[in-house]
């Protein structure tokens, strides 16, 4: 297990004690961890559903359950990586995953498949962006724009990779095997990565630089500008994890076979590398007020392009690719939200404060999806709603930059 090392306590950067195969490491295990954990669940959905009988209603509420226990895990996780660093965190994570996987993919009954979604709730809270984005914050310092980049270019390949495959296996074998199969990969990849990757020291938080005012701004996890990121990331990320799991049956109830839909959601996957690609040039010529507007209203426009637009399947993929390129920046607007504004101290806790409500409404987006679409009368009606709520999310956003630097910040 890393241990805090006290002599980077003025940069926070850790730069010489950098473990050099962590970056390349993240890249693999995010690809792999989100690809299976996951975007299989979705092509897997109907199989499960015309095998056991149970409703497509009972089996999105299990994955939005564990999307919940994640958000609510976060927090703490993120206290933990904070003060002992990613290694530990994200190695029992990844066992955790397979585990959670193998429940899964023998669960006899309903209380056992809930279960081992519950399982990888915690999983998903360990072993996703959130912890890996915390240690590259750390480690790379103000070089962490683009890290961050090139593990969030990685990680947009996990449904360009594993949806289609999940689907090939899926052609070949039973739901229950396929989840197998996919388990075995996870830990072959995930856990050796983990455990011998991120074995540097790990830095301290870096001290604020500089004279503090006698009367220090609010906390900022309550402060107004706080509250208002929160709100606009929930209202996004609702949005925009219903779009990814409302895709594939948006698409199959336009007459898309569903191994057709699934590379079309891994296309989506490959435009979120590509937009990640674009990041740091539009970070360098926007203000945080307008990139975070700019590009949620974005979102909301290429969703509702999906729902307007029916056909035909070549252009339906060409909107999956536009929407994903948007997803790829918004993902990377999310990483860097605290430090933009606030600054690298405590990011691991403040991000984890500000992404509980995002994760949490994303939790809900599975199962709200598939509940509201036929009250709604399909799928495209409710893609219109969920452009709105991103609309609204863009208009919340202008008022989300402190006026403090991340220097003068207060963060008790």
């Amino acid at each position: 297990m890393p241990h805090i090392q006290t002599g980077v306590a003025a940069t926070g950067t850790g730069v010489q004690s950098r473990p050099r195969a962590a970056l390349p490491a993240l890249c693999a295990t995010q690809i792999t961890s989100w690809g299976i954990v996951y975007y299989a669940f979705p092509v897997l959905n109907s199989p499960i559903t015309a095998d056991t009988g149970w409703s497509p209603a009972f089996t999105t509420a299990a994955f939005s359950a564990a999307l919940l226990v994640s958000a609510l895990t976060g927090i703490p996780i993120g206290r933990t990586l904070d003060r002992r660093g990613p290694r530990t965190v994200m190695t029992a994570g990844s066992a955790l995953a397979v585990l959670a996987l193998l429940t899964i993919a023998a669960a006899p009954n309903r209380a056992v498949f809930t279960a081992g979604w519950l399982l990888a709730g915690v999983a998903m809270a360990a072993t996703f962006y959130h912890p890996a984005f915390a240690a590259l914050t750390r480690w790379w310092g103000e070089d962490r724009v683009r890290a961050l980049t090139i593990v969030t270019l990685a990680g947009g390949l996990a449904s360009t990779v594993f949806a289609p495959l999940t689907a090939a296996l899926a052609e070949h074998f039973s739901w229950r095997t396929t989840y197998v199969i996919l388990a075995a990969i996870l830990g072959a990849v995930t856990i050796p990565a983990h455990a011998l990757a991120l074995r540097g020291p790990w830095p301290a938080a870096p001290a604020l630089p500089g004279p503090q005012p006698h009367a220090p701004p609010p906390p900022v996890a309550r402060s107004r500008p706080f509250l208002l990121l929160a709100a606009t990331l929930t209202l996004s990320g609702f949005a925009m994890y219903s779009v990814v799991m409302g895709l594939v049956p948006l698409l199959t109830e336009r007459g898309a076979t569903t191994t057709g839909a699934a590379w079309i959601l891994g296309l989506g996957g490959a435009g979120q590398t590509l937009g990640r690609t674009l990041y740091a040039t539009l970070a360098r010529h926007t203000s945080t007020t307008t990139r975070t507007a700019a590009l949620i209203a974005a979102g909301g426009a290429t969703t509702a392009a999906l729902a307007l637009i029916p056909g035909p399947f070549p252009l339906l993929a060409l909107l999956a690719i536009l929407a994903g390129t948007v997803r790829g920046n918004l993902t990377l607007l999310q990483a860097t939200a605290v430090t933009d504004r606030w600054g690298t101290s405590h990011y691991g806790r403040l991000s984890g404060l500000l992404s509980a409500p995002a994760s949490l409404a994303a939790a809900l987006a599975p199962f709200a999806g598939a509940a509201l679409a036929a009250p709604l009368g399909g799928y495209p009606t409710l893609f219109l709603l969920l452009a709105a709520l991103s609309l609204a999310a863009a208009a919340i956003s202008l008022g989300s930059t402190p006026r403090t630097t991340p220097h003068t910040a207060h963060f008790a």
